[in-house]
């Protein structure tokens, strides 16, 4: 699986209240609530995000409540993958579960600014900056977090195992 586009690099603690807002929590529309993803921390975000782009984050990314509808949010929004320093636990998990690519890698989020292009190969854990040329490891997904995403969710995985 290889992403690229146009990275978007907010600071650390950015919590899923500030991802997708309660008062957008009467739907579980995905492109209703990609209208209104990151909108109280950044207003412009979905205005600016174009199919394949790639948020990037400090430390502790996606924490507060355990909401499936922020990382719902961010894929909907054209996000491809999330880079981070570190994610909270339940949003990692819903990450994966909703078919959201998300990688750890410290040293990426320290060379990678607003604007910069990026390449992720997550098969390899590969992140490339274009812009700079550098490029940063990652851990490359498990087999089965990469049925998962691949398949778009885990419900989606589930359903194609059935007979």
């Amino acid at each position: 699986m290889k992403f690229s586009g146009t990275a978007h690099v907010y600071g650390r603690d950015v919590d899923t209240d500030v991802i997708i807002p309660a008062r957008y929590l009467n739907t579980s529309d995905p492109a209703e609530l990609a209208k209104h993803c990151m909108e109280d921390l950044d207003a412009g975000f979905v205005a600016k995000v174009q199919a394949g782009d790639i948020l990037v984050a400090d430390e502790n990314f996606g924490c507060g409540s355990s909401r499936e509808h922020a990382p719902i949010a961010i894929k909907a929004s054209g996000i491809s993958a999330v880079i981070a320093k570190s994610f909270a636990r339940i949003f990692y998990r819903n990450a994966i579960n909703t078919g959201l690519p998300i990688l750890e890698a410290p040293d990426a989020v320290e060379g990678i600014s607003d604007g910069d292009i990026v390449v992720v190969d997550a098969d390899t854990g590969t992140i490339t900056n274009q812009t700079t040329g550098v490029t940063y490891q990652a851990q490359p997904f498990p087999p089965f977090i990469k049925e998962i995403i691949e398949a778009g969710g885990l419900i989606e995985r589930t359903k194609a195992k059935l007979p």
